[in-house]
């Protein structure tokens, strides 16, 4: 834990700062998913597939959260408190941004399908390390980690149906 809590000035700088890196992750995905509506209609799916407008407002929630929690463990340990912490959260990022590139832009399912399972196990470690400095930082992390769950299932029913 840090000793004293951060200045004013500098949790916001933190906020803005967490803000624009899932921001650039979610701008990656957006970009790559030009013509998703197209591929998703012309997949087949299984029947407990969700309809595709329920994406955006999904992910729009999950990134907030993501953000959040990122800015908790920061004003709670400093990043020098949580290293190991803060190199998986980048990794998340990394691991997030790469998921809609594989699976719409190149149509690669199988390496999405590798590359959400690795962030699904990267989530796990990650609310763990998290939950040392921020139990509420943890807890904002658990629907990110339930809907990556799903979305993998999904992806995975995906690869065997098509």
């Amino acid at each position: 834990m840090a000793d004293r809590a951060p200045s004013r000035s500098r949790q916001t700088g933190a906020a803005v700062a967490f803000a624009l890196a899932v921001l650039a992750t979610a701008a990656i995905g957006g970009a790559a998913a030009s013509g998703s509506a197209e591929v998703y209609a012309r997949l087949t799916l299984p029947s407990w597939a969700p309809p595709q407008w329920l994406f955006g407002p999904a992910w729009t929630v999950l990134y907030v959260l993501m953000a959040l929690a990122g800015w908790l463990v920061w004003r709670s340990a400093g990043l020098r408190g949580a290293p190991v912490a803060f190199a998986l959260y980048a990794l998340q990022l990394l691991l997030n941004a790469a998921w809609t590139p594989l699976f719409f832009a190149a149509g690669r399912y199988g390496a999405a399908l590798v590359d959400i399972t690795v962030l699904g196990v990267a989530l796990a470690v990650l609310i763990a390390l998290f939950a040392r400095h921020s139990r509420v930082a943890a807890v904002a992390l658990v629907p990110y980690l339930v809907w990556v769950a799903y979305a993998g299932a999904l992806n995975g029913a995906i690869v065997v149906l098509n």
